[in-house]
């Protein structure tokens, strides 16, 4: 067989495609909200997360981020008020990072487009039955490929934060 016809380059090729091309769809929602694609990323996280936070450690981990560069991007929101940082009580080292409300209203603003671009780009091109198997099989990849990416979900209920008056 010519390694280059080789079914794994396909598989791998055809995945890039489709991220990038998944990429291009859905960004025109988030420029229009004012958000980057990162931007969104670490708000929708923060706002799947009990309590709407998570360790920037975590953030970064399940952001895919370097932690400078979880940082920056941190700074970035919380001077537009988006997210705002938290301390833990128990380790002073340890900072959250925390949707606000502000945070939590730009996102309602960009979920309906977007959700409306998730099912006309990607999951609305897929019976139910198919959907769920290929929902499932990302799983398996993204469990080894990136384990961090659901980092901190399970000890965040554990955590106490201090709560800032505003």
């Amino acid at each position: 067989m010519d390694p280059f016809d080789d079914p794994r380059l396909t598989a791998v090729g055809l995945l890039a495609e489709v991220f990038s091309g998944i990429q291009d769809k859905l960004g025109p929602a988030f420029a229009e909200a004012g958000l980057s694609e990162v931007d969104f990323e670490t708000l929708i996280r923060l706002a799947r997360s009990p309590e709407r936070r998570l360790r920037m450690t975590d953030l970064a981990g399940q952001t895919n981020l370097s932690t400078s560069g979880i940082t920056r991007v941190v700074d970035r929101l919380e001077r537009e008020r988006l997210v705002e940082r938290v301390p833990c009580l128990t380790d002073r080292r340890t900072w959250y990072a925390r949707l606000t409300d502000e945070g939590a209203a730009r996102l309602q603003r960009v979920i309906p487009q977007h959700l409306i671009d998730i099912e006309t780009y990607f999951t609305g091109l897929l019976p139910e039955a198919e959907l769920t198997r290929f929902l499932d099989t990302l799983r398996i990849i993204r469990d080894v490929v990136r384990p961090c990416a659901t980092a901190g979900v399970d000890q965040l209920s554990d955590a106490r934060v201090v709560q800032e008056s505003r």
